[in-house]
This record gives structure tokens, sequence and C-alpha cells, in this order.
């Protein structure tokens, strides 16, 4: 992935239809360089948000095209939905992530926009930073009318003429394209189906009401429950919480709650993080405190491609007993990715408690196996640190013994959670979406990968300890795992042969 990023988070007027959404995703992630990361859909606003990233040139091109596959497939004059609307592809805008500034999102949102108007003939209108008119840079003005008020009015009012594309809408709308900042889209759903009351509060907390700065805010139902939809424009100005807080204290004077919240596709971690901070009152608390955010710093910048440049560096840290962990960890994401993509889809019903299940023990076990890349790195710092106390100190020996067994521990424990994830892929590969039968196998070989290397380790830091009951224990524990092991391997290549016809 390049490291000139821009994230792309279009809207669609749709989130009824799975066949349609699947088919305009399908328009993204078929362009090179292009990398989506989450779909949101919601039934009740009949709308759905894509996240992706990608260097411009990739995301402008996906954003073409989806725009394109968008307008063949979604027809606002057959369309309704609780989220106001102008166009099948309703909000395109562009976010700086690295190495890009707001000004270049600016110049995508332009090339974009004139490209559809001119090839697509769709109207554009531009808003946010990249707005050429001031009174169009607010979002909620250039949808106001909504599709049904903007197809009457484009003709004939001068306030309307789009700024590319032709001025008359088909059945595909309008398109708003942009550049912004981050922005959080977060709704909370009351304890009342009494839409006024949402709408109250709504007008409490946006800004442009005389609410909280940085916030915009609509009353709607939504499943027979009051909403109110939001979207936080700087969450580091007016934090998460505050706003929920701010909800909930105008609720109670409508002698109603919150019943729960929701997040719109992704949220920076920071967010979150700020959030946990705020309300524990943990105010001596350093960002550096954060696992993964140490984690992310052992690993390197790069991801996995840090990580390997680590392994290759001449260096004992990290070694094959942290490879094994990140292998395992591995596994685990795709058994929860094979879990995603079953849970809530057709002809999957049955199983959808199982793969809920899978999914909450996968993730655990996620978590569990990426601390122990760093884990395993520590340990063997501390065999290297009890080496080098003085001969003549009386408590070496000890020291020695106490970190070997630790340096044997450690990938021990990986390799039985990575069995666990190989028993969870077999699992995923029985039941779950058949057409990810393939990320289930590679799973179960992942983890049987991860077992075998951790193996190494357990065994090469227990070979100079001396015979007692904790190492015989060890290695039986160890021996039973790499039993397990191999049997993971036959039962997936027969998985994979009566249900997927691999090897038939």
């Amino acid at each position: 992935m390049s490291n000139v990023l821009v994230e792309c988070v279009p809207n669609f007027s749709e989130g009824r239809r799975q066949d349609v959404l699947d088919d305009i995703k399908g328009s993204i992630s078929s362009v090179p360089g292009v990398y989506v990361l989450d779909m949101h859909t919601d039934a009740d606003h009949n709308r759905s948000v894509i996240t992706f990233v990608g260097e411009p040139k990739a995301v402008e091109e996906a954003a073409f095209q989806m725009i394109k596959k968008a307008s063949q497939l979604i027809n606002l004059d057959k369309h309704s939905g609780e989220h106001p609307r102008v166009g099948a592809t309703d909000v395109v805008p562009f976010v700086p992530i690295s190495n890009i500034t707001m000004d270049e999102c600016v110049a995508m949102a332009h090339r974009v926009g004139t490209r559809v108007g001119q090839e697509l003939k769709i109207p554009i209108y531009f808003y946010e930073a990249a707005a050429l008119r001031p009174e169009r840079k607010r979002l909620e003005l250039v949808r106001k009318g909504e599709y049904e008020g903007l197809k009457a009015e484009v003709k004939s009012n001068p306030d309307r003429v789009p700024d590319a594309g032709p001025a008359e809408l088909g059945p595909a709308g309008a398109t708003v394209i942009g550049a912004r900042e981050f922005l959080v889209a977060y709704n909370v759903n009351l304890t009342t189906d009494d839409r006024e009351i949402a709408k109250k509060i709504a007008r409490t907390v946006r800004h442009s009401s005389g609410g909280l700065r940085f916030v915009k805010a609509l009353g709607m139902t939504v499943e027979g429950r009051a909403q109110v939809s939001m979207n936080l424009t700087n969450f580091r100005k007016t934090p998460l919480p505050l706003v929920v807080e701010t909800i909930r204290r105008e609720a109670e004077r409508y002698g109603v709650g919150i019943h729960n919240s929701e997040l719109v596709g992704l949220i920076p971690q920071a967010a979150m993080v700020n959030t946990a901070v705020w309300y524990t009152q943990m105010d001596l608390f350093s960002p550096d405190q954060v696992l993964e955010g140490k984690m992310a710093e052992m690993i390197g910048e790069g991801g996995s491609v840090g990580f390997i440049e680590s392994l290759a560096a001449p260096t004992p840290t990290p070694g094959g007993g942290s490879a094994a962990a990140y292998a395992g960890a591995m596994a685990a994401g795709l058994v929860s990715m094979v879990a995603r993509l079953t849970i809530g889809k057709k002809g999957y019903q049955e199983v959808e408690t199982v793969m809920d299940k899978i999914l909450e023990e996968s993730e655990n076990l996620r978590a569990d196996l990426t601390s122990a890349v760093a884990e395993d790195s520590e340990a063997f710092d501390r065999v290297m640190a009890a080496f080098k106390i003085p001969k003549q100190d009386p408590g070496r020996t000890a020291a020695i013994k106490e970190a070997t067994l630790l340096a044997a521990q450690v990938p021990l424990e990986a390799a039985k959670k990575s069995f666990k994830v190989a028993e969870l892929a077999l699992e995923a590969a029985q039941s779950g979406n058949k057409n990810a039968i393939t990320d289930a196998g590679s799973a179960v070989n992942l983890a049987v990968a991860a077992i075998n290397s951790a193996a190494y380790n357990v065994r090469i830091n227990l070979s100079d300890l001396e015979e007692n009951k904790l190492k015989e224990q060890i290695l039986a524990e160890l021996v039973q795992v790499e039993q397990g092991a191999l049997v993971s391997l036959d039962k997936i290549k027969t998985i994979l042969t009566e249900r997927g016809g691999l090897f038939s």
C-alpha cells in the first residue's frame, strides 16, 4: 500500500438490496490499489456507507466507477427511506489520511465531479472544502428539499444550478462531492418511538441550532425507535462522551433514556481512547499506555511489512517465536472474516448463533496472539539479561532458570491458542459461508504453522534445563497440541474435498 493515502466514504441510497450493494462494492475493489475497509448498511435509512482507501489516482478511478455503477442500479424515483438524499450516489467525501493535503483532496473532488458530470451526465454539487460557493459548504443546505425538491427546482432556480454536469435530474439524481476532515457518523437510539422527542434533542445538540460545536444532528424513527442521527466533524474539540451525555440529559427531560447507540463506518482509535479516558476520569493517562500502540511500535509503522523487516534485521528479536504468534494471529483474523461473511447472510440463519460465538472467540484469540508477538521477544530479552548477570552473583542460576522457563511457556501458550484457532477454523469451514471456505482452510494451515514454529522455540528453551516435573509437563502439553495439529490438517482436507470439491 502506498504511503500516500486518501480515504473515500461514499454514501449510497440503497440499504435493502444486497446484490446491488455487492455490485457497487465490487466496482470499487476491482480497481488496483484500492482497499475496501468497511460497509455499513441500514434498511430503515435505505442507505449504505462504504469506506475505502488507496493512493489518489486509484481512489479517483474507484470513485468514478462506483458512481457509474450506482447510477445503473439505483432509481431515486422508486426510492424511499428515513435519511435525506439527492442521489443514487448521494455524497462522496475525500479525506486526507497520510502524506496528502486537503487542497489535493479538493482537486481530486473537482476532477471526479467534472468527469462524472461530463461522461455520466449527472449533476454535481461541490461541498465542504471543495465548495465553489460559500452557501454550498454545508451538506444539509445542498440537500435541502431532497431529490424531489431538487428535481423540481434545478431547471428554474439559479441557486440550484449544479457546479458540474447538466441542470436536469435523471433517476440517478445528483451527487454531492467534496473534501473534508475525518468525520464520525454516530447514532443514538432512544427508549421511545416518539420522533418529535428525537427532533427536539437533535435541535439541542446540533451546532446550527445553537448546540455543540462540530455536531450535525437529525431526529428520525428507525425500526420503530426514535433516533438522533449525527455527524461529529471534530471529535477532538467536541468529544464523543460530551455528545452522549448531553443527549442523555436532554432525554431525561422528556422522561426517556438512551436505549443504545451505533457507529456508522469506522472511527479513529483516538476517539475511543478519549471516550474511555473521559468516562473513567483517568487524568494521568498517556497514549503510550495503550497495548496496541506499543505493539505498533514493536511491529513497525508499516504493519506486516514493518514486522517482516524487523524479522530480517540482524537482531535476535523478533524471532521465530514472535513470527509463530503473528501467524496464529493472522489465522484468527481469517476465522473472524469467515464468521463475519456468514453472519446475516441469506441461507446461513441456522448457524448464525454458532458464528457469533466463533467470532467472539476468534477475536479474543487474535488479541492474545497479537500480544504474544511482543511477549515472546520480551521473554527472550529476559533470558539474555539473566545470562549477563555476573557469574559470582548467587542469584544468577535461579534467574536464568526462571527466564528460560518463561521463554518456553510463552510460545507454548501461543501454540495452545493457535490450536484453538485451528479448531474454530475447522468449524467455520464446515458451517460458514461456502464462498469463504478456502479462507478457513488457510486459517487452519497458518495455525498449524504457528504451532510447529512455536514448538521449536519451546524445545530449544527447555533443552538446557535439567529434568523436572515442570519440564515434563510442558513437553507433554506440547506433544498433545502437535498431535492435534496433525489431525486438523487431515480434517480440513476432508472438509475442503467434501464441501468445496477442492481435492475430489
